[in-house]
């Protein structure tokens, strides 16, 4: 039955219309979600749905554009490449202030700091510094963000 709890949380947290309902099902699906986030439509959270010991932190005022890919478990299923290549598993940390763009992705074990962005179709597979602007497969830093 969680499992079905889970797989359906899924689909509302990626195609339902209201922004409020998807961040509530986020959070009902034990993910921290801050005050005034923006999550748009087709996000897609990769995880089994056996498991839910993987953490998904998301901090105040994030905006998080459509299309936006967490990995927090990723493996080659039944391919016999699986013993060569385990389970890939780990948290993601979006901190403050956060803008993620367009078809971003984001991987196993990664921390993007404050008031920070994400360029649109980014591969972040390390920690983004705070204040600074990220872009390209992978995520490499564009620039930093002066503070006002």
């Amino acid at each position: 039955m969680k499992r079905i709890k889970i797989k359906f949380l899924k689909m509302i947290v990626s195609r339902f219309p209201s922004n409020s309902v998807r961040v509530r099902a986020l959070r009902m699906m034990g993910f921290e979600v801050g005050k005034e986030v923006y999550i748009a439509n087709n996000l897609t959270i990769a995880y089994p749905n056996r498991k839910m010991d993987y953490k998904l932190k998301i901090g105040n005022r994030v905006a998080i554009a459509p299309n936006v890919t967490f990995v927090l478990s990723s493996h080659p299923n039944w391919s016999r490449l699986r013993e060569i290549y385990p389970e890939e598993t780990g948290d993601i940390c979006i901190k403050d202030d956060c803008w993620l763009g367009a078809g971003t992705i984001f991987l196993p074990n990664v921390t993007v700091g404050e008031s920070s962005i994400v360029a649109s179709g980014a591969v972040v597979n390390k920690d983004v510094e705070p204040w600074s602007i990220v872009g390209g497969v992978p995520a490499k830093k564009i620039k930093s963000i002066q503070k006002k």
